[in-house]
């Protein structure tokens, strides 16, 4: 008789994963598959709804194939936040490509309505910036003739990834998400836990697109029979970062994850307060029964996308796996800085206008220098966010950083990252955490697992790194990224 399972559906930027999880927490099937990544113009990002679906689909089939689906105890599903997709509600057809969280197009719009930043930060948590997705459903209703009038009459429907794929899944019968993903739509009050009319007047989005928001472990419905022969309970979402934390056991203060993915997410708990903070955002970790967290997180625009820029575009590396050796045979980075502020900077900066640098070239930098240098970019990002949050929770001084991501098998980065904090980082035996983490919470949610047991899973630990950098040293490393920072600050608004 096969293991009975719990399946985790990871919803991504580049593409979608379902693992299969025993009661020991082993994942004992998976598959993954990538979807196209579209490029309009400079600065634009957007994804067809349709091939999100399809890979989706096809990946859970495959592990409901390896399973059985008799063995399925139920499905839990974490998303790309942000990114934002309208379709019909009579025909499931979606009215526009889906706007990812990456695209800067309504950066404009962000402009026109900095008046009301603060008012937006307070209700929500979050910048008033082009990564959220209320501008977005914005730009589609403006774009698409006569989009916004069949909006207005309950035609159409939105949803982040999360609430798209539910909706397919279960045939058109649930139309919801939850509140962490809510958080991010910059229309959702953190306060009240609900939909502010004041923000949904302002962005001119109809309330009729707009998604039931349920407890992060609440009821979505089932998976339709005749998708894998029989009715699967989907009994958990979450987004990808609140995912993450959750399979970090990041339940306790002191306690830092970060995400090396595509971009890099930073994030801590910090319980029932919302500690203010005008470099970083406030946001939801989850909501199950009485128990609602906050979280404080810095989101970095540009991560592991760095390193598929390094293999992709100047072709210095043929496999990011590469970079680490590349990197390592190197005594230092003999002064070379890179700034990967492709499409501006994130948190803690918050500059549109900003653009990769690199400086402290010379005859003798080679493409390891460059490849060094990006790898180092991470950790430097990393130690930026991580120094707002220390000014924050001042009480809850960093004890570890527990890292997740396709990034942290990557030796010399986790070892730099530690160095340039000056504290231990902790890599988990299960390194595909957000996936780890929605089944967590689903499974904890049916009774597969107690959270006693299930933390004890999350706990163990593949490797440490700790700190071996001289202080001094480290100050200074330091201090000159700063300086690099500073420098390609701004840089856009100057023209060209």
């Amino acid at each position: 008789m096969k293991d009975k399972v719990i399946l985790g559906m990871d919803l991504g930027t580049t593409g979608n994963r379902v693992v299969a999880y025993n009661r020991q927490g082993g994942a004992i099937a998976k598959a993954y598959y990538e979807f196209p990544q579209i490029f309009p113009k400079p600065g634009w990002v957007e994804h067809d709804p349709l091939k999100i679906w399809e890979t989706a689909l096809k990946a859970l089939k495959e592990v409901g194939e390896q399973v059985g689906a008799e063995n399925i105890e139920a499905l839990g599903i974490t998303n790309q936040r942000e990114t934002t997709i309208l379709w019909e509600k009579s025909t499931g057809k979606p009215v526009f490509n889906a706007i990812v969280w990456q695209c800067r197009r309504t950066a404009p719009l962000c402009e026109s309505l900095k008046e009301h930043a603060e008012r937006i930060k307070e209700k929500t948590g979050l910048f008033l910036d082009a990564y959220f997705s209320a501008t977005k459903i914005s730009w589609i209703l403006e774009h698409v003739p006569g989009l916004r009038a069949r909006a207005e009459r309950g035609e159409i429907l939105f949803g982040t990834v999360d609430t798209w794929i539910l909706w397919m899944l279960t045939g058109g019968r649930t139309h919801a998400t939850e509140v962490s993903n809510a958080s991010r739509t910059l229309l959702y009050n953190i306060r009240t836990l609900e939909f502010d009319s004041e923000l949904l007047k302002l962005f001119h989005v109809p309330k009729a697109l707009l998604p039931a928001v349920l407890d992060s472990d609440g009821d979505f419905g089932c998976v339709e029979q005749k998708i894998l022969g029989r009715e699967i309970p989907v009994r958990a979402m979450l987004g990808d970062q609140q995912a993450s934390l959750f399979g970090q056991g990041a339940w306790e203060p002191g306690i830092v994850k970060n995400t090396y993915g595509t971009g890099l997410f930073v994030m801590t708990n910090t319980g029932d307060q919302l500690p203010r903070s005008g470099r970083l955002v406030n946001t939801i970790a989850w909501k199950t029964g009485k128990e609602l967290a906050y979280a404080v997180e810095g989101s970095i625009f540009i991560g592991g996308s760095c390193i598929q820029w390094l293999r992709d575009i100047l072709k210095l590396i043929p496999s990011a796996e590469a970079s680490e050796a590349l990197a390592a045979h190197l005594a230092s980075n003999d002064g070379v800085y890179l700034v990967p502020a492709f499409v501006g900077l994130g948190a803690p900066y918050w500059d549109p206008d900003a653009r990769g640098l690199l400086i402290g070239i010379t005859r003798g930098t080679t493409p390891a220098h460059i490849v060094r240098a990006s790898l180092e970019a991470l950790a430097y990002q990393t130690r930026d966010v991580i120094e707002e949050m220390q000014k924050l929770c001042p009480g809850r001084p960093l004890r570890k950083l527990r890292v997740d991501g396709g990034a942290v098998k990557n030796n010399f980065l986790m070892q730099f990252q530690a160095d340039i904090l000056g504290c231990s980082v902790e890599r988990p035996l299960h390194t595909e955490t957000t996936v780890f983490g929605v089944a967590g919470l689903t499974g904890i949610a049916v009774g597969f697992w107690s959270r006693k047991d299930y933390l004890q899973l999350v706990q163990i630990t593949e490797r440490t790194f700790e700190a071996r950098m001289d202080s001094k040293i480290r100050d200074a490393c330091y201090r000159t990224w700063k300086e690099a920072v500073a420098r390609s600050r701004g840089w856009a608004a100057l023209g060209a």
